[in-house]
């Protein structure tokens, strides 16, 4: 599944992409809003799933190897995480769904995108 799915899939919109973003893969989803719990898994093309906005977010993403952030609950990055996810080089996406819908259908996805 690539980061265009998802945003094609799910009401989702693009806050900030990175250079390529939309063709970037996702394999695993980490979804959580205790950066610390979220902290135990290091998975490159994983998309980090949380409420939290803010610039500590951006920070463990990078740190997981994270490729793209998805805020859930209509949360909106402030300035200070859109700047570092620009100058990281995350992708940032938003979705007024909540976690746990948004969680149930992006494994949904992955599910089906593997089937094929």
């Amino acid at each position: 599944m690539t980061l265009r799915d998802i945003v094609e899939s799910l009401p989702a919109h693009v806050v900030w992409g990175a250079e390529g973003f939309a063709e970037q893969k996702v394999c695993r989803v980490i979804a959580g809003d205790l950066m610390s719990d979220m902290l135990l898994s290091v998975e490159s093309d994983a998309l980090m799933v949380t409420s939290l906005a803010t610039d500590q977010t951006v920070r463990s993403a990078d740190l997981l190897g994270a490729s793209a952030i998805l805020l859930v609950n209509d949360k909106l990055p402030t300035p200070e995480m859109k700047r570092l996810a620009e100058g990281i080089g995350i992708t940032l996406l938003a979705t007024p769904m909540p976690m746990f819908e948004t969680c149930a259908t992006l494994g949904f996805l992955i599910g089906t995108r593997h089937e094929h």
